[in-house]
């Protein structure tokens, strides 16, 4: 949810971006995991991390046999020969990673999220020299992501939004701006860690774009109502303050970006006119 943002801003490859990327992967990993352990699996925890375990098995097999396939010079330049052209390699490359590790997801009773997160954590340490010889290949993948992916994510979450059920009673409406209080203590806070590396002015930029979150409230909403641990009116609640928090956090960030790169701008013009 916060790529596009820090990519429109320019400060997706700088170090404060960096951070904040990692921060919210971190959050989302861990989130992952910690659903995967607690509500997958039918014989409890225990079961549960032994397929966590084969999972990880599995994907280090998985990353020493592609490795070992990028030193043959027959492959590099199948590579380089066919990833530009209508057979655009790389990217069919990529979505069998993804259709592969979500339907090992699957078959492993663990959540399908797992697998695609995994899938893209793969193919970054595979992909090392995108610079040098495929400098397109992460336009291409955000193309597809951000233009097709992304949209339909949203259609469909909204199409399983219950307004009726958030509406249903006040109480259950109140939860909202709760949930959204929540969602800012537990994502955001964390960024005063780190508050001597990106300045105390960043520290609210870095918690609100932290804090932004949908996509894993939207599974875990699902799991929790086909667990029957959560009902309508709550899920609901969840998912509307993950919406609130993707409408209202990232603009947030970034008018108090843009303010504080203005008053860094005057700041610096001031020192130079005095020196």
């Amino acid at each position: 949810m916060i790529i596009p943002v820090l990519k429109d801003a320019g400060e997706l490859a700088k170090p404060f971006g960096q951070l904040v990327l990692a921060a919210a992967s971190i959050a989302d990993f861990a989130g992952v995991i910690l659903l995967s352990l607690f509500f997958s699996g039918e014989s409890g925890p225990g079961s549960t991390a032994v397929l966590l375990g084969v999972f990880a098995t599995l994907l280090v097999v998985v990353f020493v046999v592609v490795r070992v396939a990028e030193r043959s010079t027959q492959v590099s330049d199948d590579l380089l020969r066919l990833q530009d052209t209508s057979a655009q390699i790389r990217i069919r490359a990529a979505v069998l990673l993804l259709v592969a590790f979500v339907a090992l997801a699957e078959a492993l009773s663990l959540e399908l999220i797992l697998g695609a997160f995994a899938a893209g954590a793969l193919l970054t340490l595979l992909d090392e020299d995108r610079r040098m010889t495929h400098p397109q290949f992460r336009l291409k993948l955000e193309a597809i992501g951000f233009g097709f992916f992304v949209p339909v994510f949203f259609v469909t979450s909204g199409v399983r939004f219950d307004l009726g059920a958030l509406f249903a009673t006040a109480s259950a409406a109140l939860m909202v701006p709760i949930f959204l209080a929540a969602l800012l203590a537990a994502r955001g806070l964390p960024a005063i860690a780190y508050r001597r590396l990106v300045g105390a002015r960043r520290v609210p930029v870095a918690a609100l774009l932290q804090a932004t979150s949908l996509p894993f409230i939207v599974a875990a909403t699902a799991i929790g109502q086909e667990l029957g641990m959560m009902g309508p009116a709550e899920g609901a609640a969840l998912i509307g303050a993950g919406l609130l928090s993707v409408l209202i956090f990232p603009v947030s960030a970034l008018s108090l970006l843009r303010r504080t790169v203005a008053e860094k701008g005057e700041a610096d013009s001031v020192g130079a006119a005095r020196s």
